[in-house]
């Protein structure tokens, strides 16, 4: 008998995103509930030492419970433990590796976050050089493919489907250049783009979600589009 889950989560979390593309690799039935970070709940607080998403609530079959947090735990969770296919290299120190880029990962979505709510055009500008210059390094990491391990689709992947998805946004907004010569990332962009994980990891209104986030901080990304 497995373990019961429930994954809380927020609809536009690009850290709940990841968990949820391992769980669907994975095969794996679980549970969702989205929450509101502007009003969280009583026992999410509770339950979250952080007061973030996402959180895996992970019921085992003698009744007990126990709550994982922090995104990158929670996946490596998922595969240590559930069956289906490998989402980390076996070789350690390529999975030491895999586990490094997850965190570059991280690190991108940090300066995503200033691009997608600053009003300032100087602290814009220095998170776009930024982003340009880590998928410069990004793209140079990159192997034959199709995915960033190779043959086989990995937690690495995972976390570079959701940053990749806000370029569903921003580049209909305005083409920020930060791909630039990248021919590996825009592949591989348009790769996870076709993922049924990737895709499945957000409700269908994410786009329109995540504009109306950008519209709400009056970001500076918005006043490129009326230049």
């Amino acid at each position: 008998m497995t373990a019961d889950l429930r994954l809380v989560s927020h609809t536009l979390c690009p850290y709940v995103q990841r968990a949820a593309i391992a769980l669907a690799e994975k095969g794996v039935a679980y549970a969702r509930c989205d929450i509101d970070l502007d009003n969280k709940p009583d026992w999410f607080l509770a339950l979250s030492p952080l007061g973030k998403v996402p959180l895996l609530q992970v019921r085992q079959p003698d009744g007990s419970e126990a709550v994982l947090f922090e995104s990158n735990v929670i996946c490596e969770w998922i595969e240590e433990t559930q069956p289906g296919q490998r989402l980390h290299p076996s070789e350690p120190l390529t999975r030491a590796q895999h586990r490094a880029w997850m965190e570059f990962g991280s690190s991108a979505l940090g300066d995503i976050w200033t691009i997608e709510t600053t009003r300032e055009a100087d602290a814009f500008e220095a998170k776009r050089r930024a982003l340009a210059d880590k998928f410069g390094r990004v793209e140079a990491a990159f192997g034959e493919g199709p995915w960033f391990g190779g043959e086989n689709f990995g937690l690495v992947d995972a976390v570079f489907a959701a940053v990749f998805r806000y370029f569903d946004l921003f580049d209909i907004i305005a083409d920020l250049r930060v791909f630039g010569d990248r021919p590996k990332l825009l592949a591989w962009r348009a790769r996870l783009a076709e993922r049924p994980s990737v895709r499945g990891a957000v409700g269908p209104n994410y786009t329109d979600l995540l504009r109306a986030f950008v519209e709400r901080h009056d970001a500076h990304l918005l006043r490129l589009a009326r230049a």
